[in-house]
């Protein structure tokens, strides 16, 4: 009873105890009311047949990824056998080098995206092959015709043999994604077959020249769900099991962690065209261009050094231009501003990229560029990238 007292006030006599045993009785009810829904929530997680969204996802989309084996022939580097051992020569005596070609072997994964059994991959996938072996989802091998690849966009296009074809998936509208968004990948990484993981949209539209590849033009979605070798050219699903990205980059060493893929949207568009006419034709200008910000420009005027006097304002500074390049028959010279191309303002090189992406071969475009003091206009016709076909 001692213990009771101590809750009860001073003098309050027996119908202080009345008041604290009601009281006990409506604190349990409360917590009687607020149990219940996490049991039944405990319960129904328990129930047979009651899954997370991503295994529903995952369901809707595994029939459709399937797994790329290559194997190329390259010619065998020749090795001098003056650089082997003394000791071991003894031990072994003369080595037998051969020369000539040697095969290797390669995989990765790719996901059917129609009926007709077109497989949607990465280029470097298909590197230098024409012929794959294709394992489906539900273990059966298949021959495959390699009918396109860009290694510009790392797209490739794989088209299955056989009568009966598996399920293609759905595609989804990468334009729609938001920072945040589900982001499921799905392929064969290290082989090992129907790998599922599981992250989030952590970046959209970031430009594959900040990591390093100067040859690609893409703008990456990045996501934090894993993504190892193996895994390339297999999909980057959303929450409703729709593709949003064919995966294609891993970020490896120091800030591990980081994957990337390439958006549905772009694939979409170098689909048509690879199989309209078998590769993709990108215009180019043939410069090499830095950003330049007002910030740049001031500190490098400000230096007493400088040879020549930069604009201080935004846009893509020429640093250099192609021989016998559009750029240079349009009369481009190292130390331009870009300042607008078309209609469009650019404030940074990408902003160009993207405006020559959409251009024709062939045909005027308009760029306004700061010379010195000068304004001026310059008409440069895009033509095709050379070194692809």
């Amino acid at each position: 009873m001692s213990g009771v007292a101590l809750l009860m006030p001073v003098g309050s006599g027996q119908s202080s105890m009345v008041r604290f045993v009601r009281l006990q009785g409506i604190v349990a009810a409360l917590l009687l009311i607020l149990l219940q829904p996490m049991q039944a929530l405990a319960a129904s997680a328990a129930l047979p047949g009651s899954h997370s969204f991503v295994a529903d996802a995952v369901r809707d989309v595994a029939p459709a990824v399937v797994r790329i084996d290559t194997e190329r022939v390259v010619e065998r580097q020749p090795f001098d056998p003056n650089l082997i051992d003394p000791l071991l020569r003894d031990l072994l005596g003369e080595p037998s080098f051969g020369y000539g070609p040697e095969r290797q072997r390669g995989q990765g994964s790719g996901v059917v995206i129609d009926r007709e059994g077109l497989v949607l991959t990465n280029a470097h996938v298909v590197e230098q092959v024409e012929q794959v072996n294709v394992t489906l989802a539900n273990g059966e091998q298949r021959d495959g015709d390699v009918i396109g690849r860009d290694p510009v966009t790392d797209l490739a296009l794989v088209r299955l043999k056989g009568s009966t074809l598996p399920p293609a998936a759905r595609l989804g509208d990468s334009e729609a994604l938001e920072v945040g968004d589900w982001a499921i990948a799905l392929g064969t990484p290290y082989g090992l077959e129907r790998t599922v993981t599981l992250g989030i949209v952590s970046s959209l539209h970031r430009n594959i020249s900040s990591l390093g590849f100067s040859d690609k033009r893409l703008d990456l979605i990045q996501t934090d769900a894993a993504i190892n070798p193996g895994n390339s050219g297999g999909p980057l699903v959303n929450a409703e099991g729709r593709v949003i990205g064919i995966n294609t980059l891993v970020r490896s060493g120091p800030g591990a962690g980081l994957g990337f893929a390439i958006p549905i949207n772009l694939a979409r568009r170098v689909t048509d065209e690879l199989q309209a006419a078998g590769e993709v034709v990108h215009p180019y200008l043939g410069v090499q261009l830095i950003a330049l910000t007002a910030r740049i420009a001031r500190a490098h005027n400000e230096d007493p050094n400088a040879l020549v006097a930069l604009p201080e304002r935004a846009g893509a500074l020429v640093q250099s231009v192609l021989p016998d390049s559009p750029a240079q028959k349009a009369g481009l010279r190292r130390g331009d501003l870009v300042i607008q191309a078309g209609e469009m303002p650019i404030d940074d090189p990408q902003d160009l990229l993207q405006q020559v992406d959409r251009a024709e071969i062939n045909q005027p475009l308009s760029l306004s560029i700061i010379r010195g003091e000068r304004d001026l206009q310059v008409s440069v016709k895009p033509e095709p990238l050379p070194g692809l076909s």
